[in-house]
C-alpha cells in the first residue's frame, strides 16, 4: 500500500536532516495518513478510505465527502475516489432529473 492520500494525492517527500555540522543525510517526510470511514449522502453508504489528516479537515470544511468529491479535481484522486465520484455525479442527476 503506498503511502498517499485518496484524496489528495499528499505523497511521501524527500529532503535532508542537516546537523549542527551541516552534515546532510537522506530522509523522507511522511504524511499523516489515517483510515476513516465517511459517509456518502447521496449514495446512502459508508465509505473507508486511507487520507490525509489535512484532507479529513478539508472534506469537513466543504461540508462532507459528496460536496468534497464533487469539487475535487479528477487528476489528484485515486482510482477508488474516481469511481465514488462518478456515482455520486449519477445519482444527483437521476435525482435532479426525478
Amino acid at each position: 500500500m503506498s503511502r498517499t492520500c485518496e484524496l489528495t494525492a499528499k505523497a511521501v517527500m524527500t529532503g535532508n536532516n542537516v546537523s549542527h555540522a551541516n552534515n546532510k543525510t537522506k530522509r523522507r517526510f511522511l504524511p499523516n495518513l489515517v483510515n476513516v470511514t465517511l459517509i456518502s449522502e447521496a449514495l446512502n453508504q459508508n465509505v473507508r478510505l486511507r487520507i490525509s489528516a489535512n484532507a479529513l479537515r478539508s472534506v469537513e470544511h466543504r461540508g462532507g465527502l459528496d460536496a468534497f468529491l464533487a469539487k475535487a479535481d479528477v487528476k489528484e484522486l485515486s482510482q477508488r475516489a474516481r469511481l465514488l465520484k462518478k456515482q455520486i455525479a449519477k445519482k444527483l442527476a437521476e435525482q435532479a432529473a426525478a
